[in-house]
């Protein structure tokens, strides 16, 4: 088992996942750095419980839905992101099956829609619009949200040719996604407003 001294110690893939971290406390590798996240607020869960439900209404099958999975990201140093609420391709359901584990290694199909909460605080923000967007473009994940409470928005932002473009949605628009359609909720619901 790998031990972790300090902060500063830089990980690799195979260190990070020699640790065996899982279950009650959330990780994340960030260009190599250990970071704990804090546990997620009431307000985070629902929203990913409340989309997790809207998503198995239009049909995706639960197989595809996954909350918890873990995505290695392609960067110059080790990544593993946890994101809140993940859409399964059909060949990534197949692929993780085989592997046996829930973790997306970059050989693997990918996800065709990753879902981020931003929680509060700034350091949350810049990585869910700065850092965690042009990750998941490097990644070829089709589409991506930022669910952000803060703000009152959802922003669905698709991949087209290499780069996100963004549509924000707030208050009382219907949340439409460019793979899914339109979930049949508005950002009220999704944010727990209404």
């Amino acid at each position: 088992m790998v031990q972790v001294t300090a902060a500063t110690d830089r990980l690799s893939l195979a260190d990070f996942f020699a640790l065996g971290f899982r279950g009650d406390r959330n990780y994340e590798l960030e260009r190599g750095y250990l970071r704990e996240m804090p546990t997620e607020s009431d307000l985070n869960l629902r929203i990913a419980s409340l989309i997790f439900a809207q998503l198995l209404q239009l049909g995706i099958p639960p197989a595809r839905l996954r909350i918890g999975t873990e995505i290695v990201v392609q960067s110059d140093r080790a990544t593993v992101r946890r994101p809140d609420l993940v859409v399964l391709s059909e060949g990534l359901v197949l692929a993780l099956s085989e592997a046996g584990s829930s973790t997306v290694m970059p050989e693997f199909p990918m996800p065709d829609l990753v879902v981020e909460v931003v929680s509060p605080g700034r350091e949350n923000a810049v990585r869910d619009y700065r850092y965690k967007r042009s990750e998941y473009a490097v990644c070829g994940i089709r589409e991506y949200w930022i669910v952000d409470p803060g703000r009152g928005v959802v922003s669905a932002l698709e991949l087209v040719e290499g780069f996100y473009e963004v549509v924000e949605f707030a208050a009382g628009d219907r949340v439409v996604s460019p793979l899914f359609g339109d979930l049949g909720v508005t950002v009220g619901k999704v944010l727990g407003l209404s």
